[in-house]
């Protein structure tokens, strides 16, 4: 998901808003600062879901056969990559099964 620096920076205010109106969370550093940290994480965060999407595409597109991109077999395979992507750089949880 691509997001530009205004809504990042915007999201990082509501999430401020959200955690100040919380009664469970008490702020031992200032709320600018911790909003800063929160736009570092989602800019990180967003870095590496870049990545991830050019990786699983590019797996795709190293396939044999050519697959064009919006057909089913597409769409099956860049989510099983992009899914394994994010779970390798320990972005997405993992389930047992």
């Amino acid at each position: 998901m691509r997001l530009t620096r205004e809504k990042t920076v915007r999201l990082s205010h509501r999430i401020i808003e959200h955690l100040v109106s919380s009664p469970d969370v008490d702020f031992v550093e200032d709320r600018d600062t911790i909003r800063q940290e929160i736009v570092n994480i989602l800019t990180s965060l967003l870095k590496l879901e870049e990545q991830v999407d050019a990786e699983a595409r590019a797996k795709i597109g190293s396939q044999k056969k050519e697959i064009l991109e919006g057909s089913e077999e597409w769409d099956i395979l860049y989510r099983r990559y992009y899914t394994e992507g994010l779970k390798r750089l320990g972005v997405a949880e993992t389930h047992a099964r």
